[in-house]
């Protein structure tokens, strides 16, 4: 057996490999489905009735696709760059611990300045927090993946002792949380009666933006030349460290803004079950896209009403809920797999 590289890849094998992957994990799911005597089709069909069946539905699949975007988006920018980021859930939730501090009462001001302030700030702070291990990694050359992953609790046993010590709110009946953001700071729903807000616009507007940044910018391509080779892009001039410091900014403010979306989006207040590990599904969004901004988007509503659908069909048919982290899991593999046969072919003696 012998692996070849492809010459020429066409964009209908690009497009169409991530949907026959999909394909294949479904018919890999349904073995499961039967195995647990329940009807694939049955399952499916509640799964997505449950997450694309009514306004309510779809709404929180768009609820939950939102912060998906921003830290897809943070994975995909990173990995482009070669740069192994695995703490969006740290900045994640340092985002969200900006936003708590500035918007729950240290300042007052109108919606239009107050929400865009909140986002700039905690974007900031994500950004800065993944220049950390960034700056170790081009300095030092030790490992970012240990020290992005390692900051992820570091962040969470900060938020720890802020709701449980100086932050915790006297007005919460003993529970773990701050106090919540002023009505200011709060997103703004798009439909009555759901939680679906402006984050999702800004999630929306960010991947159009990344697309755009990557495609059209100087910046951006340096951070896909560095990403596909360091030494040729030194070798050609490019200013290698600072792209990849330029690329963390931009990583950690994208993961960030997920924190403050879903802090004044739908929480309304600092806790540490802020995030069921949007940090961590960021880069499993990123992958199923093959780190393209724009299919991250498409990728994260396919996460979502994996998750969403998923608990309307555990309901329904007693299967566990579960299978979501099953069937994303096997997605990925798929995907992977498909990739790899895209840019490959296998020749056989």
């Amino acid at each position: 057996m012998r692996i070849e590289a492809r010459e020429n890849i066409s964009l209908t094998m690009k497009t169409l490999s991530p949907v026959m992957a999909v394909g294949v994990a479904m018919a890999v799911c349904s073995m499961l489905l039967i195995w647990a005597n329940a009807s694939p089709l049955e399952g499916w069909m509640l799964m997505l009735k449950g997450a694309l069946g009514s306004k309510f539905a779809v709404t929180e699949t768009l609820t939950r696709a939102t912060p998906l975007i921003f830290t897809g988006l943070a994975a995909a920018v990173a990995f482009r760059a070669k740069l192994w980021n695995i703490g969006g859930e740290g900045q994640l939730y340092i985002g969200a611990v900006v936003a708590t501090w500035l918007g729950a009462g240290s300042l007052e001001l109108p919606s239009y300045f107050m929400i865009p302030y909140l986002f700039i700030a905690g974007a900031l702070a994500g950004g800065l927090l993944l220049l950390i291990p960034t700056l170790l990694k081009t300095k030092l050359q030790v490992d970012e993946v240990v020290t992005t992953l390692l900051l992820n609790f570091i962040v969470l046993l900060f938020v720890n002792w802020l709701v449980f010590g100086p932050w915790k709110d006297p007005m919460a009946m003993g529970w773990p949380q701050a106090a919540p953001v002023v009505d200011s700071a709060l997103l703004p729903q798009l439909l009555a009666r759901t939680r679906l807000h402006l984050g999702f616009i800004l999630a929306l507007a960010s991947a159009v933006g990344v697309w755009w940044f990557m495609r059209a910018t100087t910046w951006g391509f340096e951070i896909r030349a560095v990403g596909a080779s360091p030494k040729a892009s030194r070798f050609a001039g490019m200013p290698v460290n600072a792209a990849i410091v330029r690329t963390a900014l931009l990583s950690g403010g994208l993961a960030a803004m997920a924190g403050v979306s879903e802090l004044c989006g739908v929480k309304e207040y600092l806790t540490l079950d802020l995030s069921p590990g949007f940090g961590y599904s960021g880069i499993v969004v990123a992958m199923l896209a093959a780190l393209h901004p724009l299919g991250v988007v498409a990728s994260s509503i396919f996460v979502a009403v994996i998750y969403i659908g998923a608990d309307s069909m555990s309901r329904a048919i007693n299967i566990s809920n579960y299978i979501a982290d099953v069937i994303t899991a096997v997605s990925l593999l798929a995907v992977l797999v498909s990739m790899f046969l895209a840019k490959y072919r296998i020749r056989w003696r």
